[in-house]
């Protein structure tokens, strides 16, 4: 049975890329991101138009993929350490080097509706370093978060995004997390 409406997120996982095969990304182990507060992610392309004959005679839209924020409660070290390349020394200090690039990564989650929700990974992301607002506590303690912009690009074969649907077999739903999920025809 299919979702009528859609409401909230959770499950987020990061799978860095580690190396490519011929075009074809291979993905570390899993990051569990717990604490999904919100994700707001926009399309980005633009409407290219094309006039003749005084009327618009042609256009085409370019998918350049997705751009948005995602904001969690806190962010793990293992997101530091393996997406943004910081340290961890034998004292347990975490320490950024500003000369490490961050590294792409597929994300998975799960946007949940009234039966059955949907399932999501967006194969090709790079994100900003975290934001932090930290703010004096008054007379409520109000729990801080921590937000990453994420860029989704398309891989060199051109897939985005995937989702889960109504038919979906269990199987694939049960394994979304563990993996990234290609389509039985994409390698």
């Amino acid at each position: 049975m299919a979702d009528k409406v859609k409401f909230g997120i959770k499950n987020v996982h990061l799978f860095p890329i580690t190396a490519y095969t011929s075009s074809v990304p291979t993905y570390g182990t899993v990051i569990d991101v717990p604490g999904a507060v919100s994700l707001s992610m926009g399309a980005q392309g633009d409407i290219n138009k094309f006039y003749a004959d005084n009327i618009v005679y042609y256009q085409t839209s370019a998918n350049n993929g997705y751009e948005g924020d995602l904001t969690v409660a806190l962010i793990p070290d293992g997101v530091y350490e393996n997406i943004f390349g910081y340290t961890k020394d034998t004292n347990g200090v975490i320490t950024e080097d500003a000369s490490k690039e961050a590294k792409a990564f597929a994300m998975t989650f799960e946007e949940e509706g009234d039966t059955t929700g949907t399932k999501f990974v967006l194969y090709n992301c790079t994100a900003t370093r975290p934001t932090r607002d930290l703010n004096t506590i008054e007379d409520q303690k109000t729990p801080t978060t921590q937000a990453l912009t994420v860029s989704a690009a398309p891989l060199k074969s051109g897939e985005v995004m995937a989702m889960t649907s109504a038919t979906t077999p269990d199987a694939t739903l049960n394994g979304w997390h563990s993996s990234v999920y290609f389509a039985p025809s994409t390698p």
